[in-house]
């Protein structure tokens, strides 16, 4: 049939399934994949989290296990949160050389061939209060937290960690962190900050896994005003400059736009943490039948990926390495 029309046929390039491969501009990774991980005290614990179904916490045998499941994936790396046995409010826990997360990573290095563990450094969930620092009264103290901070992620460091990542968004933390490993020699272990991190209502079943829901008030004395776009560019900005190697938004989907700018402006390794009620509400609705669960797990990955994301936290890491073995062969 001649063509009478002045137009273009986008369809050319989607009526083949191999076109179709052969074209696309995103592709999702398996290096693109970090896994969280809860570890709590005890011995084979596998406590499931009834807000994020498939997601549990563990004791540190049953962690070992899971993180040969994840090597044996493809994943890369793990990121681990820590619930201590005991809290109190300095959150002494966090830079124990005994604490929790300190002897799950000498487990896991033990166990675990090439799995790169990075460490949650925040004092929340060690803390009895629940919040992610010192307090005096009902304020957070900064320059007294991102001391204690410093402490953590060298204890996580000598432990074995691979990489820190600092999540309390107490300013200067960055650079404080910094220093303190380039003391102890540890000149090599990169930072990823959690730079651009929203004070946010989709943490809410990350909070039941943690065991960190603060006792009183909230957290918008130190994570960001949702409404925001320009505080956080020079949020990263800032975190750079202090020493960050890697830069991370959060949470990741609702706020697409922020990586996007993120990526394109600082041309800094990026990543984005796909929190828990961005997992929850995928999984609620696939559960009920609402939507193909998979299907929208992996567009959900995809949109982070083509924002900017080099790397993605996100429970569903697993499932996500399934998919790609069994769709991008």
């Amino acid at each position: 049939m001649e063509n009478k029309f002045n137009f273009k046929r986008f369809r050319r390039l989607r009526y083949n399934p191999v076109v179709r491969d052969m074209v696309r501009e995103t592709a999702l990774s398996k290096n693109d994949l970090i896994y969280p991980l809860f570890v709590v005290p005890g011995e084979n614990v596998k406590n499931p989290v009834k807000s994020m179904p498939g997601v549990f916490q563990h004791s540190i045998d049953t962690l070992v296990e899971e993180c040969k499941e994840v090597k044996h994936l493809g994943i890369p790396a793990i990121i681990l949160f820590g619930i201590p046995e005991h809290k109190d409010p300095e959150g002494l826990e966090a830079y124990d050389p005994h604490g929790i997360v300190q002897k799950a990573i000498h487990a896991i290095k033990e166990k675990v061939n090439d799995l790169l563990i990075i460490t949650d450094v925040c004092l929340c969930e060690y803390t009895s209060h629940g919040h992610c620092g010192i307090l005096s009264g009902d304020k957070i103290l900064n320059d007294e937290t991102i001391a204690v901070l410093s402490k953590e992620a060298v204890s996580h460091v000598e432990a074995g960690a691979d990489m820190v990542a600092p999540s309390d968004m107490m300013d200067g933390r960055v650079f404080a962190i910094r220093k303190a490993l380039d003391y102890k020699g540890y000149t090599y272990i990169p930072i990823m900050s959690y730079a651009a991190k929203y004070s946010s209502g989709y943490y809410g079943p990350f909070r039941d896994a943690a065991e960190s829901a603060p006792s009183f008030g909230d957290r918008r004395s130190h994570q960001m005003d949702i409404a925001n776009f320009n505080e956080a560019i020079r949020e990263v900005e800032a975190d750079i400059e202090e020493g960050a190697d890697i830069v991370m938004v959060k949470p990741a989907g609702p706020y697409l736009d922020v990586i996007r700018e993120v990526k394109q402006r600082f041309e800094m390794p990026t990543s984005a943490y796909q929190v828990s009620g961005e997992y929850s509400m995928i999984k609620a609705a696939g559960q009920n039948g609402w939507i193909d669960e998979e299907r929208v797990m992996i567009e959900s990955l995809i949109a982070i990926k083509r924002a900017g994301a080099d790397m993605i936290l996100t429970y569903f890491a697993k499932e996500a390495a399934k998919w790609i073995d069994n769709n991008q062969k």
